[in-house]
C-alpha cells in the first residue's frame, strides 16, 4: 500500500535524538506540513521548534505510560502518519542476574508501547483517510545477539505485533512499514557496543520516506540490515506477507 507524506500531517515518538530526530528532519525536508515531536520532556524538542518553527508541535508522550499515549491521541486529532520510534535496550543475555528485569522493561516499552499506540492513533489514523504507521523494529527482531538477548526478544515480539498490524489496520486503510535498522550511529549503538560500525540515522529515515512511497512493508536500511533482508526478503515475501489461510 503507496504512502506519499507530502503535504500529510505526521507525529513521530522518540522525536528529540537520534534515529527520531533524523525521521523528523527527513520527513520536513520531504514536505511533511506539520510534525507532532513526541518526547517525554517537552523542552527536549525545543531545538526542532527553533529550526522548523510552527512547522513542529511538541507533545509530550513516555510510550510506557498508557494515560499520556490517550491524552496524545486526543490532542492530535488531524495526524495521518504515526512513527513509533521509541524503544529501549538493556545489554543482558539470559543468564545475567537481571535477566528477568531487563526483558520485563523492554516489554513494557518495545512491545506494550507499540500496542498502545496503535490502539489509541488507529481510530485516529482511520477518521483521517487511513495514513501510515510505521514501526521501528530492529534486525535483532529476526537474529538474536546473545549479549543483548531480552532486547532481541522484545524486538521479536515487537515485530510479530507488526506484522498483526499489517493486517488489522490494512483493512482500514492504513499502510504499515516495519523497519529494521543494524547499528545506527546512536546512544543505544553505543550502549550495545556497536558504536565504531554503526551508520548515520539519517539512512533510516530516507529509507522510510522510500519504503513508504514503494508500498513496502519491510525496510532494511543500512548495510548489515540489508545484508539479513536479501536473505530473508524471499521468506517475507512468501510466508510474512502471503495469506496462508488461503486455499
Amino acid at each position: 500500500m503507496s504512502y506519499d507524506i507530502k503535504d500529510k500531517i505526521a507525529l513521530v515518538t522518540g522525536a528529540n535524538r537520534g534515529i527520531g530526530k533524523a525521521i523528523v528532519e527527513s520527513f520536513l525536508d520531504n514536505g511533511v506540513a506539520k510534525i507532532y515531536a513526541a518526547v517525554r520532556t517537552p523542552g527536549a524538542a525545543a531545538p526542532l521548534v527553533e529550526a522548523y518553527g510552527d512547522r513542529v508541535v511538541p507533545i509530550q508522550i513516555d510510550v510506557g505510560e498508557p494515560a499520556m499515549i490517550a491524552a496524545a491521541a486526543v490532542q492530535a486529532q488531524d495526524v495521518q502518519v504515526v512513527v513509533n520510534n521509541a524503544g529501549v535496550l538493556r545489554a543482558s543475555t539470559p543468564l545475567a542476574d537481571d535477566a528477568i528485569e531487563s526483558l520485563t522493561f523492554e516489554m513494557k516499552i518495545n512491545v506494550f508501547g507499540l500496542i498502545r499506540m496503535a490502539q489509541a492513533f488507529a481510530p485516529v489514523l482511520k477518521a483521517n483517510g487511513g495514513g501510515a504507521f510505521v514501526q521501528l523494529n530492529s534486525v535483532a527482531s529476526m537474529k538474536c545477539f546473545s549479549a543483548f538477548a531480552t532486547y532481541s526478544a522484545s524486538k521479536a515480539a515487537a515485530y510479530s505485533i507488526t506484522q498483526a498490524l499489517r493486517e488489522l489496520l490494512g483493512e482500514q486503510g492504513t499502510a504499515v512499514l516495519s523497519v529494521h535498522p543494524g547499528p545506527i550511529a546512536t546512544d543505544m549503538a553505543d550502549s550495545a557496543g556497536m558504536g565504531e560500525i554503526a551508520e548515520p540515522p539519517s539512512i533510516v529515515a530516507e529509507s522510510i520516506v522510500a519504503a513508504l512511497k514503494a508500498g513496502d512493508f519491510h525496510v532494511f536500511p543500512d548495510s548489515m540490515a540489508k545484508e539479513v533482508g536479501s536473505t530473508y526478503q524471499s521468506f517475507a515475501d512468501n510466508i510474512v506477507e502471503a495469506n496462508l489461510m488461503e486455499g
